[in-house]
Formats: C-alpha cells, structure tokens, sequence
C-alpha cells in the first residue's frame, strides 16, 4: 500500500520560503516519480513540479521556474518543495502525487497521470 503525507505549510509573508515535505510510504521509492500541484479555492489543480527516481531528473511548470526547487532523499523516502520569493498568488493546498513509471520519468503536468496522491498542506502568503 502507498501514501504520502505532505507537510511544511503554513502562513508566510510575501517574498518569503518555505520548504514542503512528501513522505512516501512503500515499496521501492527509487523507482517513483513523485509530482507536485496546487490548488487554490475555486480553481483546478495546478502542476508545479515533479521529479523522477533514481535519476532525480526535474520538471518544472513555467510559472514557476527560477522560484521553487524540487529535490529527493532516496534515504529518507521523501520528496522536497523549496518555494522562494513568495507572491499572494501562491496561496493553495500543496498536493504530492506519485506514478511508477520507471526511474527516469520527469512526470507530467496532467495529475490523471498519477496513481496516489496525499491530502495536501496549506501554504498562505500574506501580510
């Protein structure tokens, strides 16, 4: 069986970071594609990033890109979201997503190309 629990989020400033944290429970988390998406009240489920397995190969959306970081500890069964500079605009639950695809998928931006997903930690920008 998998899960995946998220954590780190909270309530920031504008321009501040934050680190998000995925726990993935099960077999052979080297070979998972571990994927992240946001979703904001009223609005659909946007991909942020993902990361392949062994390889650790990232992918990023474009709105993104040059603010956040995606990162893996094989050791640790966990996937990392550093988030940088931080806007209003960001406000949403985090999701992790998982897929086993093969240890070098990047994952996709399409989140019904995940299997598992965990529940999600709230990040608010404000001041």
């Amino acid at each position: 069986q998998v899960t995946l629990v998220e954590s780190g989020g909270r309530s920031v400033q504008p321009g501040g970071s934050l680190r998000l944290s995925c726990v993935f429970s099960g077999p052979t988390f080297s070979e998972i594609t571990v994927g992240w998406f946001r979703q904001a009240p009223g609005r659909e489920r946007d991909f942020v990033a993902a990361i392949s397995g062994v390889a650790s190969i990232p992918n990023y959306a474009d709105f993104v890109k040059g603010r956040v970081t995606i990162s893996r500890d094989n050791g640790e069964n966990t996937v990392y979201l550093q988030l940088n500079r931080l806007k209003p605009e960001d406000t949403a639950t985090y999701f992790c997503a998982a897929v086993r695809k093969g240890s070098f998928y990047s994952g996709s931006p399409d989140a019904r190309e995940y299997d598992y997903w965990g529940q999600g930690t709230q990040v608010t920008v404000s001041s």
